[in-house]
């Protein structure tokens, strides 16, 4: 797991970033990213059910968690911080964990260059 302080788990806080964020998308994923008022970059998780099972929909989250963990806030650790929240769509729940983290690593490209744009 990562820290409870690079988790946004408050539901105003996760509107306001799904509200005033940029977007990024990939097959499986929506990820919207706003600058971070906190010193660290934070992440919040969004997987709805989509009409499968609580374990379909439990296995899409820890496989997600994990890779925000291990590939994410590691790639991202030297861009300025920022608070993303990332939506799983329906095709995440047919994917593999192999093309899961493929798809991460091109978030973490499409990232890099949205944190690292300034705004005015």
């Amino acid at each position: 797991m990562f820290r409870r302080s690079q988790r946004i788990t408050r539901g105003p806080e996760l509107e306001l970033v799904r509200r005033e964020g940029k977007r990024v998308r990939t097959a499986s994923f929506e990820v919207r990213a706003t600058a971070s008022l906190h010193a660290l970059s934070r992440v919040g998780l969004i997987v709805p059910r989509y009409r499968h099972s609580a374990v379909a929909r439990n296995l899409v989250k820890r496989r997600l968690r994990e890779l925000v963990r291990v590939e994410l806030l590691p790639a991202l650790a030297d861009t300025p911080p920022h608070d993303m929240v990332i939506r799983a769509l329906p095709i995440a729940y047919t994917q593999s964990w192999d093309a899961m983290q493929r798809e991460v690593r091109q978030l973490i490209g499409k990232l890099e260059r949205l944190c690292n744009t300034p705004t005015a």
